[in-house]
């Protein structure tokens, strides 16, 4: 939980992915029409992954990827971003953040 917690610290916009997860890619890549470029964490492909995947279901993500941070604050999986970008307060908390400037 540690390591995902300073990882989620270090960046206004931080996701965690595996490379084979098709939502994980399409959250990707609203964040980079969004004008964000989040720190991108696939865990497949980190040492500890799968350790780092139990403390993201540890957290309530289910599943464990993506799971996205703004501003150091988890905000969830797919279907809570997709909700923020719909009801337009995805932008703003990026803005606020400092992932993107307008």
């Amino acid at each position: 939980m540690d390591r995902i917690r300073e990882l989620a610290s270090k960046k206004a916009a931080v996701t965690f992915t595996k490379s084979s997860c098709c939502m994980c890619y399409s959250i990707k890549q609203l964040f980079y029409e969004l004008g964000a470029s989040p720190a991108v964490h696939e865990l497949d492909k980190e040492a500890r992954g799968r350790e780092m995947e139990l403390a993201l279901r540890g957290l309530g993500c289910n599943p464990s990827v993506p799971a996205v941070f703004i501003g150091g604050v988890f905000v969830g999986s797919t279907t809570d971003v997709i909700s923020l970008h719909v009801d337009g307060s995805l932008k703003q908390m990026l803005i606020d953040a400092k992932a993107i400037w307008f």
